[in-house]
């Protein structure tokens, strides 16, 4: 993974506050680690089969973290999402591409087999045993090093951590839309290029993680977080660019008819 420095458990908070403070975002940023082995998970993570009786779907795990402000673990026996399963590297799949391509040709997300195999060849994925856990938490919490932050807001604020990526790094953040299976976008690309993505939460995130109709996802690596933060504090500061973006208020409004002809008569117009 690419990547520019190194950040600590205490610059990720610090960084993490500002960043929801700045933006008035209504869930917190989330850390995310691949590298913390299951054994090591920090005191009162939550497990979803072992300790809430029941398996999640990894955006689950997520919106658990933002709203709820729990750290959450998932290892493959707490997972319950099939195809992120295949993608994550959670399952017995001999050949994740026919898998996946067959499953959505079948629900109907492909008109036929060489379109859904087109698509699915386009997506990151971990191998088989590449990691093995998913450690969730409120970033401003986050008792580990995490490798990514998520964040998820509307599309202005969405549009603010853009400028201030681009103010940073003279780079757009690129886009690549499926509507389903989204995860993949913010939670392998990051991890595999060293890059931000900006995604749209897919059809199970919505039904099963309740991502809401005006939420995107920034995700970036943690240690650039840095960069993110000062490009926040100055990109457009010379013109007052903020969130939320504040009305252009120094005109003299054109009034109705009929307010301008009392206006007239009683000496206001």
């Amino acid at each position: 993974m690419q990547g520019r420095g190194t950040v600590t458990q205490s610059d990720v908070r610090e960084h993490s506050e500002f960043i929801r403070s700045n933006l008035r975002l209504k869930t917190s940023p989330v850390a995310i680690s691949y590298r913390v082995e299951e054994k090591a998970f920090p005191d009162k993570t939550r497990r979803p089969l072992s300790k809430m009786g029941r398996r999640f779907v990894i955006c689950q795990a997520i919106t658990t973290a933002r709203y709820y402000g729990w750290t959450v673990g998932l290892t493959r026996e707490d997972i319950l999402c099939v195809p992120a399963a295949i993608l994550f590297g959670f399952s017995d799949s001999q050949d994740p591409s026919t898998d996946l391509t067959d499953l959505f040709t079948e629900i109907g997300f492909s008109k036929d087999v060489p379109c859904g195999a087109r698509e699915i060849d386009s997506l990151a994925r971990f191998e088989k045993g590449e990691i093995e856990s998913i450690l969730v938490a409120p970033a401003e919490k986050a008792l580990f090093d995490p490798d990514l932050i998520v964040i998820y807001g509307n599309p202005v604020q969405v549009m603010r951590l853009s400028q201030a990526w681009s103010y940073m790094t003279g780079n757009r953040i690129p886009g690549f839309f499926g509507g389903k299976l989204e995860c993949e976008q913010y939670l392998i690309v990051p991890f595999k290029t060293g890059t931000p993505q900006i995604s749209i939460p897919g059809n199970g995130e919505r039904i099963f993680a309740m991502a809401q109709d005006d939420e995107m996802v920034f995700a970036l690596p943690a240690r650039s977080l840095p960069e993110l933060v000062q490009g926040l504090s100055e990109a457009g500061r010379a013109i007052g660019a903020r969130y939320p973006v504040p009305p252009f208020q120094f005109f003299e409004p054109d009034l109705p008819r009929a307010h301008k002809t009392l206006g007239k008569k009683i000496g206001v117009l």
